[in-house]
């Protein structure tokens, strides 16, 4: 970062996206200290923050500026993009950084009017005087006076590219490059195995979904697997009838699709209504017919 004393660098602009990405990863952190902070507090009475919110919120923001602009010149979000602020005041294009006096209006002016506009409402929303009603009054005229210059000076910043915020232009500090942006070099190979992984990803993604993985996976498990004397009489059928063939349980409403095991009711129907190509799992046969069993299982074999 470049500092104070004797800096005889020039300033880089920053792009238009960089500034927006920047204050978004700025509401972003807020946004995760903030469910941090909550958090510590959820085995405490409900609404106990309710209250106090605004002057917690105000409180936090103002831990992270005294890390940040105060001690750094740049957000957290500049910081991450390689971005700081320059005082744009200054006469020179060397880099110069803020003067404490722009540090403290841009805290008063970010975290004390964020304060003031969420708790102004709460101060006089109770009142019935005359003159409180024309405080608030003046108070809503002002805010959105405020929200209306601040959509202006954001078309300005789409057209010139310089303070994304009206704060920003206020106080005249702009956003620079910390460091130049030196050209990265790419090489060809690197760049054409990023093309051929990125394309085979994306042809995989357009397959899987046309692949009946289940289906698959049972006929090679039947292959690996054979199942021998799978046209036995009865005593075949009672082997397998002890357990459904699905969930590994007693079977429940015992029911059969042609082939010598057993099923639940609940566990073939939704499997089959799921997948209407639906194979047993052990011997890879289709469901040919949905029907009770009609073999008497004794109760009392559940405990051999």
């Amino acid at each position: 970062m470049a500092s104070s004393t004797g800096n005889e660098k020039g300033v880089n602009p920053v792009l238009r996206i960089s500034q927006l990405d920047a204050l978004e990863l700025n509401k972003a952190l807020e946004q995760l200290v903030w469910s941090q902070f909550t958090s510590c507090f959820h085995g405490f009475k409900p609404g106990m923050l309710a209250h106090f919110e605004p002057e917690v919120k105000a409180f936090l923001c103002l831990i992270l500026w005294r890390f940040t602009i105060y001690s750094k010149n740049a957000t957290v979000g500049q910081a991450i993009l390689n971005i700081q602020y320059k005082n744009n005041l200054s006469q020179t294009e060397k880099y110069q950084p803020l003067s404490k006096h722009q540090k403290l209006w841009y805290l008063i002016f970010t975290v004390g009017g964020r304060w003031l506009e969420e708790r102004c409402y709460d101060l006089f929303s109770n009142r019935q005087q005359q003159s409180f009603s024309k405080i608030k009054s003046y108070i809503s005229f002002g805010a959105g006076l405020l929200k209306l210059c601040g959509l202006l000076n954001f078309l300005i910043f789409l057209r010139k590219g310089t303070f994304a915020t009206l704060t920003e232009r206020i106080l005249g500090i702009r956003s620079v490059f910390c460091k130049p942006q030196s050209v990265r070099q790419v090489g060809f190979e690197y760049m054409n195995r990023e093309l051929l992984w990125h394309g085979f990803a994306e042809f995989l993604i357009y397959l899987l979904p046309l692949i009946n993985v289940q289906k698959l996976k049972l006929k090679i498990s039947s292959w690996c697997l054979p199942i021998a004397g799978l046209s036995n009489s009865e005593n075949t059928l009672a082997d397998h009838c002890r357990e459904c063939s699905l969930c590994g349980e007693w079977p429940t409403m015992p029911h059969t699709i042609g082939c010598p095991h057993v099923f639940c009711y609940y566990c073939i129907k939704s499997n089959y209504l799921f997948d209407m190509y639906f194979t047993c799992p052990k011997c890879g046969s289709e469901v040919h017919s949905l029907q009770p069993l009609k073999y008497k299982i004794e109760m009392t074999e559940l405990h051999v």
